[in-house]
């Protein structure tokens, strides 16, 4: 007979983790009142402070400086284009 595998939400990982850093109980305590391995909720404290500075992030100054290099490329193209041919420094007659 095979075991299921169990599927915990996010939401159930990130308050066990939370309450872990808090320090009021020790690993195996939560783990054992939740009756999950200790393991795994190392592995899910793990994986919580690795992926933490992503809350941080912000994409919309990554997303402006993107567009700003991109209207400032276009801006460059259409002035080679748009130059005209007596400006280049009296090389075309």
């Amino acid at each position: 007979m095979s075991r299921t595998r169990r599927n915990f939400s996010a939401k159930f990982k990130s308050e066990l983790v939370i309450e872990l850093l808090k320090g009021e109980k020790d690993l195996n305590t939560i783990a054992t009142e939740n009756n999950i391995q200790p393991n795994l909720l190392r592995n899910w404290k793990k994986e919580f402070l690795d992926k933490a500075s992503v809350v941080f992030n912000d994409t919309r100054e990554d997303n402006l400086k993107e567009k700003l290099a991109l209207e400032r490329k276009e801006k460059a193209e259409y002035a080679k284009k748009s130059w005209p041919a007596h400006h280049a420094g009296g090389l075309v007659e």
